[in-house]
């Protein structure tokens, strides 16, 4: 059983965050807490200057509101919105929060995977806690 469960959540795979949240509740201890976490990529420089950066505080906003919306009132869920690079961000997260294991998501690997890598893979190699891979059924 876990005290701290960590699951990442992907704007573009929001499909298989209950699915996660079935399974942490799962591994849960009694006194457990779980943590939703989107990790929002920086806009680079050159594209920064065209950006109003009270555009981007909606989006997190926006995000937050949709992890609160997947938590479903569980008083057990945190929801976080943090920026970088989401293979780096959520290993660093989860040290330096006191996480136990992360839940995070996969499709089924294409070679392109193989070669660059998927995020879910960043994250195993990266984390210093226990990590647990919930495949999607639609890949």
């Amino acid at each position: 059983m876990y005290k701290n469960v960590l699951i990442p959540v992907a704007l573009d795979h929001e499909t298989l965050v209950q699915r996660k949240l079935e399974v942490a509740r799962h591994l849960l201890t009694d006194d457990g807490r779980i943590t939703l976490l989107t990790v929002l990529e920086n806009i680079p420089g050159f594209v920064s200057e065209f950006v109003d950066l009270k555009i981007d505080n909606h989006l997190t906003d926006k995000v937050a509101e949709k992890l609160q919306q997947a938590a479903d009132g569980d008083q057990r869920v945190d929801c976080k919105v943090v920026t970088g690079k989401p293979g780096v961000q959520i290993a660093s997260y989860a040290k330096d929060n006191n996480i136990d294991l992360i839940l995070v998501g996969s499709h089924h690997p294409s070679a392109q995977d193989y070669f660059l890598g998927s995020t879910a893979s960043r994250v195993v190699r990266r984390a210093e806690c226990s990590v647990f891979v919930v495949r999607d059924d639609d890949s």
